[in-house]
């Protein structure tokens, strides 16, 4: 298994940035909004943080899917933000969707939110430990978490297989960052022993495709 290999912790690059917003993850962002309401049948209200909301796509379905929420979508990159402050006032959603251009670990409080999701931050991250013990933080008792990331694959061959296999016609600049981000990313093995080194085993892991894992569960 290779190492892992860090890239740049924040997507702040305006071509990075509209050609990542270009591009549609409507499936793959629908899928995870459906997969928290399978986990968690019978979560329906509350506020609800969605650490690392990239352009605000899966805040706007996880509202829409949930009307009675309230959700905050933190992201340290200010052009995403700005895309996706554009994204909620065209759906409709400012009133229940709110955006903030901030890094995760500088969000205040402790036991503010009734649940926490995230898709594709960790992988960002230098210190993963730092992301679980805030996320901990932040939820009160009994909250539902679910957190999705890319897989890292056992080679940078197998790694460009995969960018080869899923983004094939997407333009350069996404193979690379997607290639990069597979590098960065981390094992089954590597996430399980994050949780039981911050006491979060009764979060489980699963791995639903042969690019990324899932961890979900109640945090206590």
């Amino acid at each position: 298994m290779m190492d892992r290999i860090l890239e740049p912790e924040l997507m702040d690059d305006p071509a990075q940035v509209d050609a990542y917003a270009a591009m549609d993850f409507s499936a793959e962002n629908q899928g995870f909004v459906e997969r928290f309401k399978e986990y968690f049948p019978e979560f329906s209200e509350g506020k609800v943080l969605d650490l690392g909301c990239g352009p605000a796509d899966i805040p706007i379905r996880f509202a829409k899917l949930y009307p009675i929420c309230q959700v905050l979508g933190i992201d340290a990159s200010a052009p995403m933000i700005q895309l996706g402050e554009q994204a909620v006032k065209q759906a409709g959603l400012a009133d229940r969707v709110t955006l903030r251009c901030e890094r995760y670990e500088e969000v205040a409080g402790a036991r503010i939110v009734d649940a926490v999701m995230s898709n594709s931050l960790l992988h960002h991250l230098p210190n993963p430990l730092q992301f679980w013990q805030k996320l901990r933080q932040l939820v009160r008792p009994g909250a539902p978490v679910l957190v999705m990331d890319l897989l890292r694959p056992e080679s940078p061959e197998a790694a460009q297989t995969i960018v080869d296999r899923y983004a094939a016609g997407a333009p350069d600049i996404l193979r690379r960052d997607f290639y990069n981000s597979l590098l960065a990313a981390f094992t089954e093995d590597e996430v399980t022993t994050q949780l039981a080194r911050m006491n979060l085993t009764r979060l489980l892991i699963d791995i639903p495709d042969d690019r990324h894992w899932v961890v979900g569960g109640i945090v206590y």
